[in-house]
Order: structure tokens, then sequence, then C-alpha cells
């Protein structure tokens, strides 16, 4: 059977969800007095199957024409071609696209065939997983689902109802990554096999980029979906940075669980714990990128010294590793800039800590964090490290760290944990004495310097060492 009643929690959250789009069952019981159908599709059906709040909804119509669907719309406001020749519409002030079902060819300049007559199996069958080819009539509230993702939801099990469909979108590989990351599910056997040896080369940066953000921004456990790259041999040839360090030791004095990789994706789990407490999406990111870059120096540093491995100047390397990493995913300089900055000084913290550094120490520091980071974040990377070490199993550790919690502490007091310090000669209290341009702004250079190093407030008195 393809149509299933759904549970009377489900219906409440459906019931719930239509509530906030009055206007959806309206045109839902128009379309139906047209002898058509209208179904919530995709993946708010997916999330109110799991309890998940969902911003997205999307609507297929069956039974109507692209033309007699639009006209019908029309009756609602006026009506956007959000793909006329995909068979996608909107009303304005409304913001779902009402789709009919069709058939395409692969390739980036598919060719289509708007099919409405087409059973709600056939349809389903191009959807990329089971748990997202189900649909839920807006009229009567029941479930359609030919390919049993519900029951697939409740086993965590990712399946594609078929296989030569799948393989027509290589974006779909990067959506497994983060389905098993984001759900922590598994994919069965005959999408794993997919998986393995499907030609994804020609999905674009920024596509891989909007997987990799649901992953790191959606997940508890995001090293799912790295871990899956490397069980199935794809990490190797998509991020040959990360793979290297996959075998590569550790000083058992500071690390006790097994290698580079696994104490970087426990890392990496740490930060988007962390994270949760962050209202900034890009901070989230720079923070998960960082953590995932943290170590890739160490695949070119790390010898064994009498006896210990050590990894002498990784972070400088890593910095280097991350730049190029990150290029093959995002386009943003501003977090590629940010995240190299945080792993380039990542374990300058416990080196101040260690050595009761001034205040001045951690003002330099914050200087060459800025503008992108701060030591507050540097400290929150620094605390996934320390996190980033459990030797029973591949959970990261909890807890506070002293040495991180020392850090906080001295840079606070120092009045640098969230910003630099702020200059207190400016570019005005020099007017009268040097023209504006280059040579002013050594001067402000030099009296900022006298400023954090010796800790000197006074303007006149940096004013005066300014000058001498």
């Amino acid at each position: 059977m393809s149509e299933k009643n759904i549970s009377e929690v489900v219906k409440k959250r459906f019931i719930r969800l239509l509530n906030g789009y009055p206007l959806v069952r309206t045109i839902a019981k128009k379309i139906h007095e047209h002898q058509g159908k209208s179904l919530l599709v995709g993946g708010a059906v997916r999330d109110l199957l799991l309890g998940l709040k969902t911003k997205d909804l999307d609507v297929e119509v069956y039974g109507l024409s692209a033309e007699q669907l639009e006209l019908l719309l029309r009756d609602f406001g006026p009506v956007s071609l959000v793909g006329k020749v995909f068979g996608v519409f909107r009303v304005h002030g409304l913001a779902i696209d009402w789709s009919l079902p069709r058939v395409d060819s692969s390739g980036r300049k598919p060719e289509v065939r708007i099919d409405p007559f087409m059973s709600f199996k056939e349809a389903f069958r191009r959807r990329d997983l089971t748990i997202n080819a189900m649909g839920i009539d807006i009229i009567s509230g029941e479930l359609i689902d030919p390919f049993d993702g519900c029951r697939d939801l409740k086993k965590k099990l990712l399946r594609t109802p078929d296989p030569q469909f799948f393989i027509q979108d290589p974006l779909r590989f990067y959506r497994v990554m983060q389905f098993i990351a984001r759900f922590e599910m598994l994919a069965d056997d005959e999408l794993t096999a997919l998986c393995k040896k499907m030609a994804i080369s020609e999905v674009s940066r920024e596509r891989i980029e909007e997987e990799f953000k649901k992953m790191f921004l959606k997940s508890r456990l995001p090293s799912r979906g790295i871990r899956w790259l490397q069980a199935i041999g794809r990490l190797s040839k998509l991020f040959p940075e990360l793979f290297a360090t996959v075998g590569v030791p550790q000083n058992k004095k500071w690390h006790i669980e097994e290698d580079v990789f696994e104490h970087t994706m426990q890392t990496v789990d740490a930060a988007a714990r962390i994270a949760t407490a962050y209202d900034n999406q890009f901070k989230k990111l720079t923070l998960l990128y960082a953590a995932l870059c943290h170590d890739l120096g160490k695949a070119t540093t790390t010898k064994k010294v009498d006896g210990i491995y050590k990894s002498i100047g990784h972070a400088n390397e890593g910095a280097k590793f991350a730049k190029r990493f990150l290029k093959r995913i995002t386009h943003e300089k501003i977090l590629i800039a940010a995240v190299a900055k945080l792993v380039k000084y990542h374990m300058v913290p416990m080196q101040l800590v260690a050595s009761n550094a001034s205040f001045s120490a951690y003002k330099r520091l914050a200087n060459k964090l800025a503008p992108q980071v701060t030591l507050h974040e540097l400290a929150d990377l620094c605390l996934a490290d320390k996190q980033g070490r459990n030797p029973h199993n591949a959970i990261p550790l909890t807890g506070s760290e002293p040495v991180v919690e020392a850090f906080i502490k001295k840079a606070d007091e120092a009045q640098v944990l969230a910003a630099v310090e702020k200059p207190i000669l400016q570019g005005r209290d020099l007017l009268g004495v040097i023209e504006p341009g280059p040579a002013m702004g050594k001067l402000l250079k030099k009296a900022y310097r006298v400023q954090i190093e010796e800790g000197i407030k006074d303007k006149e008195e940096l004013k005066r060492r300014a000058l001498e």
C-alpha cells in the first residue's frame, strides 16, 4: 500500500504546520475541486515524521496541467514562474514552491517533460533517498510512502528508490554524506556500492559547500560524514590533506586515541557541541572548519625524535594545508583567512599559560587574529582539541580544561577576550604636528606598540613617545 494513515502525533504536527500557512490549505482545496491532488513532499515530510522543525515547504500537484495550475494560482495573487520549464510556480507573498511531477534526463542541461498524470510511485522514484520520497496529501492527511521511507527513518537506514536515477545527479553523493552525519544514519549495501564508484567530478564548489554547511550546522556528530568518505575509499581523492592524517602516529603523552585522523574526527564533534552556544553562522562554520584542519600539518611534520613522536611546526604547516583544502570547498576568502589563523595559532594559548605570559602577549595575539577571529574562538578551538582525545570510543570527552580556563581568565583580565584593545592615540591627535600620510601611520603604529607593550594609557605620553 502506498497510502498510509499517519500517527496522531504526526497529524498534530502536520496541522500545526499548515496553520502557519492558511493559504496553502485554501489553495489545496481549490486544486481538489478541479480534480487535482496536492501533496506536501520532500524534506518537510521527513522532518515532520522525525519531529524536527521545518521551514521550507514544497507542494507537488497532480492531475492538473501547467497552464491549469498557473491559472488557478493566479486567483490567489501574482504568480512567479520560478521554473516554468520545470513546472514550478510561486504565489507572491507565499514562499512555497508549487510544482508538477516531471521526467528529466541527466546532465547539467536536462531535457524536461512535465507529466501531471504520473503515478505517485513513478514520481517519487526519481527522488534521491526513500526518506525523501514521501508525501502527505494536504486534504486527506494520508501519507504516500511507496518505498517505505518511514520504515527506513525508524531503522536509520539510507536507501535509494532507484539506483539508475540516483547516479544521474552527482550532488546526491554529498547529500548522502551530510545525511549520514545529520540524521546519524547508515547507507545500505546498494547505496554504498553506488557511492563508491559514481562520478562526482562535475559537482560545483558552491553545491559542495552547501552540503558541508548543512553537515556542520545541523549535525551533532559531523565527523560521521567524513568517516563515511574514508570508509568507502573516497577521502583520498576528494580531500587528500585529510586523508594524509590517517595512520599518522601521535605522542602518547598527549594523545592516547589512535592516530591524527581519529583525533581530528573527535575534535570536529567536540567543536560542533561547543558551537551550539554561538548565534552566528559564520563563527560556527569557522570553528568547525578550524577543528577539521587544525592538525593537517602533522602529516608532513611528524617525526620520531629520541623514541617520541613530535610534530614540530605543524601549526604553521597546517595553516597552509587548510587554505588549500578550503579552496576546494568555498570561495569565501574571509572564512578561509579566519580558519587559517585559528589553525596557525591553535597551540599558542597553551604556550602562553605555561610561560605565565604578560597581558601584552595576549594583546599581541588578539591583534594577530583580528579582524576575523577573537581569543574567545581560539580558546574554543583549544577546548575542542583537548576534548578530542577519548581513547575508549569515538565520542569526544566533556568537561572543562584548566589550561583553557586559565587562558580565558587571563585574556579577559587583559580585556582582549572578545576584541582587540583600541588604540588611544588617533590621527586627529597628531594634526598640526604632522601631515596625514605614511609618516603619520608609522607614528600611530609606534604609539600603539608602546600602548600594548608597556600598558601606557595616557594620550599625551603616547604622543610624546611616538614623536621621540
